[in-house]
């Protein structure tokens, strides 16, 4: 196979996988990775987010890079590693809108659906993630590591009625 070829294969593979992945993990140099919907629109991953009710997008700058993980939709596993340059779009400009267009359709329980473009152009901020073309080789091991802690844990005591209702005992009648 010649390299021209190689990268030609790589390319498919990015956009192939990425395309039907609901959901890719991107890592920004010095922040660890982060699991983030997006949406593939014309040779990039697009992303929003960094504004109230929004994904975060910690470490993504314009201009940066991030290495991109893309998983199997089926089972989870992860099919590819990619290199991207990260480009912040302008609120309301062409490639903007043409985004945000793609994005709208593919947020899921927004609260404001219909003015949700508007609100994204205020208080978000709309990146694409540009395959540089090089693909990282997969890992040998699970990589897997602790869930990020966050304020949504709800961890409390289970109710003392829990067990008596899932296991179905009744009331003894006396």
């Amino acid at each position: 196979m010649t390299p021209m070829t190689g990268a030609l294969l790589d390319r498919a593979l990015i956009e192939e996988a990425t395309k039907k992945s609901g959901l890719v993990w991107v890592e920004a140099p010095g922040v660890p990775a982060r699991a983030l919907w997006h949406v593939w629109h014309e040779g990039a991953a697009c992303v929003v987010g960094d504004g109230p009710g929004e994904q975060p997008l910690p470490g993504l700058a314009d201009g940066g890079t991030a290495e991109v993980t893309v998983r199997s939709k089926d089972k989870g596993g992860r099919l590819v590693s990619w290199a991207a340059t990260v480009v912040e779009l302008a609120p309301r400009s062409e490639a903007w809108t043409a985004a945000v267009g793609e994005l709208k359709g593919k947020r899921l329980n927004a609260p404001d659906a219909e003015t949700m473009p508007e609100r994204w152009a205020r208080e978000c901020r709309v990146l694409r993630l540009e395959p540089t073309g090089a693909t990282s080789p997969l890992p040998d091991g699970s990589l897997a590591e602790a869930p990020l802690p966050t304020p949504a844990t709800t961890r409390r005591p289970v109710p003392a009625a829990l067990p008596r209702l899932l296991l179905g005992r009744k009331r003894r009648r006396r």
